[in-house]
This record gives structure tokens, sequence and C-alpha cells, in this order.
């Protein structure tokens, strides 16, 4: 019996990281290969926006729907059937030939996106106890890092000695690779009595958070003072503050508001957020500034942010293995953040005569934090949640993470947009390193301003989790 739940486990996790992998290496590889899409269809780089754009959408609005399609047909076919839909729109925007059809198919990408994360997520923490989170967060904190930091240089690479369509088929032998080991190992698990779809909860959570996220992306580039992006940004509000009062009425709503009263959970999804916000931000930033104002090539960038992944590997090893046991959550994720606001400040030194080691020196330190606060964040999240609300949790859990590192590129993105045009043509290296400059600062200021939500955390609400598995103990 024990031989088959370790086995289950593995299953569970191999399935769940494949999935991970895809979907966090979609949020930088595709930049890269933007300017050559447009180039192909004939259009503007901000029109192929559009394509990352209906990709984060569809993500936002049926994340918070999976809790219940994982529910409702169990876990094994939701995760795979999401599997295969992320799989199949990666093929179909691949062979895509035109705009608006790899918008499309990008959507399809985000819907399987949006499932098979946080019903992942769910049942891994189903079939992993609390004394062992902290060792698999180590692992798919690590995967979290090393997905966007990987995808510059893929992108580089197959968009200068290929195609730009290698950046969707990369997903494709990893899609069908977890299909099939899914299919063969993993069992079946279904919750019972999931219930009635919360038809209007839905409703408005889809048209709310569309809304909201299609103005932050736009907003970034179009301006935050357009009519469409005030108009979106608003209406997006309104309808949360609708859905909010909504499922506070009904018997089982989509969302379970309740969820927030655990002290810990809302702790961990905050803080995931928030470091999300400063991470995938501080990465879209270092790929434009090494290239733009460092005058780095595609490779040589992507190859420095990488990096920030060797921190997320070493301070992994650090924070499961030694650090969190001893230290709790409560000051390890406060340290976290003060190393990711340390690391984005100091790149706020650099100038046009900067080494690029000292750029890595600091995407190292960058990395270190994260896995500081990514990882006890993962494993507290669930510690204190029922196995009958996992699948609830889960979706929220992810959403906060989404809407972070959405919220932080156009956050960064307006930064060097609102800065840049008085300064370009100046002549002047120290202006035009300002945009850039200020943008690191703003995204150091996030972090730092985000310790009192680590502060808060009590550690003994986390004990579970900060005990040692016996398998734990002697493999460390």
């Amino acid at each position: 019996m024990v031989t088959e739940n370790v086995s289950q486990r593995a299953v569970v996790a191999v399935v769940y990281v494949a999935a991970m992998f895809m979907s966090v290496l979609d949020t930088t590889i595709v930049t890269v290969a933007l300017p050559a899409i447009a180039h192909d269809f004939e259009v503007s780089v901000a029109q192929v926006g559009a394509v990352q754009v209906a990709y984060l959408v569809a993500l936002t609005v049926f994340i918070p729907v999976s809790g219940w399609i994982g529910d409702r047909i169990g876990g094994k076919r939701a995760l795979l059937g999401a599997i295969g839909l992320f799989t199949l729109g990666s093929a179909l925007c691949g062979i895509a030939t035109s705009l608006p059809e790899l918008v499309v198919f990008s959507a399809i990408q985000g819907v399987g996106g949006a499932v098979m994360l946080p019903v992942g997520l769910a049942m891994l923490f189903r079939v992993y106890p609390p004394s062992e989170r902290v060792q698999l967060s180590a692992t798919l904190a690590l995967v979290t890092a090393i997905g966007p930091a990987l995808g510059p240089v893929l992108g580089g690479l197959f968009t200068t000695y290929g195609s730009w369509r290698w950046v969707f088929f990369v997903n494709v032998p990893i899609g069908l690779l977890a299909l099939f080991w899914g299919l063969v190992r993993l069992k079946p698990h279904t919750q019972p009595s999931p219930g009635r779809l919360d038809m209007a909860g839905f409703l408005l959570a889809a048209t709310g958070f569309g809304a909201l996220m299609t103005g932050v992306s736009e907003g970034s580039s179009v301006g935050w003072d357009h009519p469409l992006v005030l108009a979106l940004i608003v209406a997006g509000a309104i309808l949360l503050v609708l859905l909010v009062i909504v499922e506070r009425r009904v018997d089982r709503p989509l969302i379970e508001l309740r969820l927030f009263r655990n002290h810990l959970f809302t702790s961990a999804t905050c803080l995931y957020g928030l470091a999300s916000v400063a991470y995938i931000g501080g990465l879209y930033v270092v790929s434009t500034f090494l290239q733009e104002a460092l005058g780095a090539s595609a490779l040589e960038a992507g190859t420095t942010s990488v990096a920030s992944a060797v921190g997320v590997i070493i301070g992994g090893q650090l924070v499961s293995r030694v650090l969190y046991h001893r230290l709790g959550p409560r000051r390890l994720t406060t340290t976290g953040l003060i190393l990711i606001g340390a690391g984005l400040a100091l790149m706020a030194i650099a100038g046009t005569g900067t080494s690029l080691w000292w750029m890595r020196g600091d995407l190292l330190l960058l990395g270190l934090g994260v896995g500081a606060v990514f990882i006890p964040s993962q494993a507290i999240s669930m510690a204190t949640i029922s196995s009958t609300d996992t699948g609830k949790a889960s979706p929220i859990f992810n959403a906060g993470k989404q809407l972070g590192s959405a919220v932080g590129v156009a956050l960064l993105a307006s930064v060097l947009t609102l800065t840049t045009a008085p300064n370009v043509n100046s002549g002047n290296d120290g202006g035009a390193l300002f945009p850039f400059h200020l943008a690191f600062l703003v995204a150091a200021a996030v972090a730092l301003a985000s310790t009192p939500v680590a502060l808060r955390i009590r550690d003994s609400e986390a004990s579970a989790t900060m005990t040692r598995s016996k398998d734990t103990a002697e493999a460390g």
C-alpha cells in the first residue's frame, strides 16, 4: 500500500510539473518571437500583442471554474483534458496562417492552461501530506523560475536559427509525453457531491476578470488614460464587486470567499501574487534592458537571465533541506522579499559599461529571494485547507499568481513607456537608462512593500509543514 501511494505521488508530480513547465515557459518565450510574427503576417508588433492578451484573458476567465470542473468530472479527466487542449492549441498556433487564427488558437491554449494548473495543484496537495510539501514546493518553484528564464533563450534560438513557429511547437512533445504518462499511470479521483455550476458566479467572474485583465494588458501599450482601457478596468471592478455580493448569498458558490477567512491561505496567496509582480515584471525589464541599453544579443540576454533560475536552484535546496524547518515561513518569506528587492535595486546601478556578470550576480540574488518566498508560500497555502476545499482553494491561489504576473509586466511596461519618450532623443546615455532604472526600483519597491504581509504569517499555523517526514529526514 505504501509503495502504491508513493508511486501515485510520483505520477501526479510528473504530470503536473510537465504541465506547469509548458505554462510558465509560455510567459516569456512568445515575447521574443513577436517581431518575427509581425514580420511574417505583415502587421505591427503592437497588433501581435493581441496574441498574448488573448492567452491571458482566456486563462483568467477559466481559472475560477477549474475547481468545479475538476470536482465534477474527476481530477484525472480534467487534468489530462486540459493538457490535451493546451497541447492542441500550441500545435495550432504553430501552423497558424494569419494573425486572427493565431489569436484564437492562443486563447485555446489559455483555456487549457487555466484548468490544468489549479486542478493539478489540487491533486498534488491531496496526495502529498503537509510534512512533504516543502520539498515538493522546492521542485515547483524551480520550474516556476526556470520556465520564464529559459523562455528568452529558446525564443532567441528558435527565431534566430529556425522559425518563430517553434516557440509553440516546443510544447507539443512535452504535452504528448505528459498525456501518455497520465493516461497509463494516473488513477481516477472524484470529489463527492460537486453540485451544480454556479452560473451567475461564472458569468460575473468571466466578464469581470476578463475585462480587468484586458484593460491591464492594453493599458501599458495604448495608455492608461485611453477611454477603452478606463472603461474595461472600471467595468471589471464593478462586475467583481457584484461577484462578491452574489457569491456571499449562494449555497454553493463558484468562488469560496469564506476561504479568505483562513489567515494562512490568504497570506500565502497574497505573497505569491506580490512576489510574482516583482519577479516576472523584473525579468521582463531585464530582457529589454540587456538588449537595448547594454547592447547584448538576444542569446546573451537569455543566457544571462538564466542566472535567476540558478539562484532559485541554490535557494530551493537551502530552504527545503536546511532553513525552512529551522526558521519557519515567516522569517524566510520576509528575508526572501528583502533579497528580491535588493537584487532588483542593484540592477538600477548598472550602466552602459557594466559587465554582464554584474547583472548575473544581481539575478542570482533575485533567484535566491524568489526561492525563499515561493517555496514557503506554496507549502503553507493549503496547510490548513481541508481536502474537500482544496479544489476550491487551488484556483484562487493560481489566480493570484497569474494576476500578479500580468500586473507586473503591465506596470513595468508602463513605467518604461511613460518615461522613455522625453529622454530617448536627448542623446544622453543617463537619460536613456533612466526608464529602466526607475522600472527596477519600482519592482524593488513592490517586493519591499510586501514584507508586512510576510510578517503577518503565524508559524504556529504552519507547524504541520515544518515537521519533517521520515523519508525527507532520511534524505536530508
